[in-house]
């Protein structure tokens, strides 16, 4: 693979929690390299758009957490197992876009291969090592730094504690959207938000119970309160609030305490946003609210062969949710 290959590839992996669904639903759904990715609570689809301007999908039987472990139907649990499939199927779909976008320039290239599962490992591997270090050891770091210059943040006891994490929780927040806005002015990020658009609206569409297909799904905004970018905000708000209570000292304990706590951090977040999507006018619905203005960046208005991609995507899931029998109900 190329350099510039795998940091495309970097970019999108980077991108998969802001872009999936951020809970399980009847329809959700993923943008990807030049596609979206669809699914029902047993199947899901991805559609994309090759260069020839064919459309390649594929599809696949699932099987909810819940129903493997009924463990993972508790409250916190459940936002655990959910995010772990979700991240599993968008590593899956990503590697089928990727493979199907890039598909000519591959074949191009004297020793270009398709993008295999190991590589994709090692994608996983880089991207998270990049999340710890620009979400967690970053934001600490450069709190520890302004704390010797303003010694509030160092205060013992617990208004030292929450005057640094509340610090600290800024600066990780500012990272987060800098780098989405940055992403959001290249050709290829930006091509993804519009698919990650076209996906909002179809959802949106198919909620409505309106007949499914590229005219009404456009009728509908981009932004959606079960997106990832919102799921991703929250988690980073409570993250925030959350180690203000932990009295940890030091840049070691502090840094492993935000390791450790990161499957709680997911599974609040998760209870929250699944709260928040069915009270909408609720006071913790209002923890949802920043994500949705944040989703101004991560989608743009599609253009009607980006929603049907889309459309194409829903209508595989659903079909192979028909054929697999039962009712259409959530694990």
């Amino acid at each position: 693979m190329t350099v510039r290959n795998f940091l495309r590839l970097f970019t999108h992996v980077q991108m998969l929690p802001v872009l999936e669904s951020g809970e399980a639903t009847l329809v959700g759904g993923q943008a990807v390299m030049e596609g979206v990715m669809m699914r029902a609570p047993h199947s899901y689809c991805v559609a994309v758009r090759k260069p020839d301007g064919q459309i390649a999908m594929e599809e696949l039987p699932i099987v909810s957490p819940s129903e493997k472990r009924r463990y993972l139907k508790w409250p916190v649990l459940r936002g655990i197992g959910v995010l772990g499939q979700a991240m599993a199927l968008g590593m899956k779909a990503l590697q089928f876009s990727a493979n199907n976008a890039l598909a000519e320039e591959l074949e191009a290239k004297e020793g270009e291969k398709p993008i295999s599962n190991w590589m994709m490992g090692v994608q996983l591997l880089f991207s998270l090592a990049f999340f710890l270090f620009a979400y967690k050891f970053v934001p600490l770091k450069l709190t520890d730094m302004i704390s010797r210059a303003v010694p509030a943040l160092r205060t013992p006891g617990f208004e030292g504690q929450v005057l640094f994490n509340l610090v600290d929780g800024l600066i990780r927040l500012t990272i987060f959207i800098t780098f989405m806005w940055l992403m959001s002015l290249t050709r290829d990020m930006r091509r993804m938000f519009e698919y990650h658009g076209a996906e909002h609206k179809v959802v949106f569409n198919f909620e409505s119970g309106t007949p499914v297909n590229v005219e009404n799904a456009q009728k509908f905004v981009t932004w959606h309160p079960r997106c990832g970018t919102s799921f991703m905000f929250v988690i980073m708000i409570i993250s925030m609030l959350l180690y203000m209570f932990i009295p940890v000292q030091g840049m070691l304990a502090k840094m492993a305490i935000r390791i450790a706590l990161l499957p709680v951090v997911v599974g609040i977040s998760y209870e929250l946003i699944r709260f928040a999507a069915r009270k909408r006018g609720s006071f913790l619905a209002l923890l949802t609210a920043p994500g949705l203005w944040t989703q101004r960046i991560t989608t743009k208005p599609p253009a009607d062969d980006q929603t049907e991609i889309a459309v194409r995507a829903l209508e595989g899931a659903m079909a192979l949710e028909a054929r697999q029998g039962g009712e259409l109900v959530i694990a």
